[in-house]
């Protein structure tokens, strides 16, 4: 005997919200793939298919115009060390609040909190004339800084993370005479690298994208970053979208990549932080 199955209206709401949430998260890629294939004769409809992707003139043209490779190594320099900083200061500053009791240490935490809520536009002028103070402004040294003091969430991360590693690890330590740089550089530090790794994909995307930040204190054509390389093909009354989606496709490639390596550390980051021990 077979039953027919009722038309359930909450099963066939919940598909046709998938399907729109995947239209409006693949429609875009979408645009900007088939017009970075497009002659400059083609771009009546942006929504249409190119006459075919094997046209690569307008990826070689961004090669040439936009300083694609320059701007890749100025960028990669950036990121090499802001990272390295972030990971530094964060995993040190978790170390000794997370481990130590010691007077002040709320104030401070609450310090790190209060900053995580100021807007960062209010304190733009007085940063800006602090670079300028320093000598730093238009140098690579002035981003770096900037990404390296102006974002509390590492902490955070770490926090979360090394409040969940047994304190018996160092307490053993100890007994073998570690000193607590010896503890934290063999026991706490290896211990947070999945922390790491998350902190790393969620910096790098975000120092990647940024645009204010470079555009700002790195005027000079030289120090073109990926992000301000895309503005060489926007003016003020015209943009150049097949040059633009060009660009954006080649600057894709290592975030797809980085992405593809170690999403599987960011997905048991985000579990093993999650978890309390």
């Amino acid at each position: 005997m077979t039953t027919t199955r009722r038309w359930d209206p909450v099963q066939t709401l919940k598909y046709v919200l998938l399907i729109i949430g995947a239209f409006a998260v693949f429609f875009p890629p979408y645009v900007v793939f088939v017009n970075a294939f497009k002659g400059p004769d083609e771009g009546a409809s942006p929504f249409a298919l190119p006459a075919s992707f094997l046209n690569f003139d307008n990826f070689a043209t961004v090669m040439e115009r936009a300083n694609i490779l320059q701007a890749f190594s100025n960028t990669f320099i950036i990121v090499a060390a802001s990272l390295a900083g972030n990971v530094l200061l964060g995993t040190m500053v978790a170390y000794a609040l997370g481990r130590f009791d010691f007077k002040g240490k709320n104030v401070i935490l609450g310090a790190f909190l209060f900053a995580t809520i100021i807007p960062t536009i209010t304190t733009q002028v007085v940063v800006f004339s602090l670079i300028q103070s320093m000598g730093l402004y238009n140098s690579l040294s002035a981003p770096i800084l900037l990404f390296i003091g102006a974002d509390v969430i590492q902490i955070y991360i770490y926090l979360q993370f090394i409040r969940n590693i047994p304190y018996e690890l160092d307490e053993s330590g100890m007994i073998d005479g570690a000193s607590l740089f010896r503890i934290y550089r063999s026991i706490i530090f290896p211990l947070l690298g999945p922390a790491t790794a998350t902190l790393v994909i969620l910096k790098t995307i975000n120092i990647y994208n940024e645009l204010y930040i470079p555009f700002l204190y790195m005027p000079k054509q030289e120090l073109v970053v990926v992000s301000t390389s895309i503005m060489r093909f926007a003016g003020n009354n015209q943009a150049q979208w097949g040059f633009i989606c060009a660009a954006i496709l080649i600057i894709m490639i290592p975030t797809v990549l980085l992405y593809l390596f170690l999403q599987k550390y960011i997905f048991s980051g985000v579990m093993n932080g999650a978890v309390k021990g």
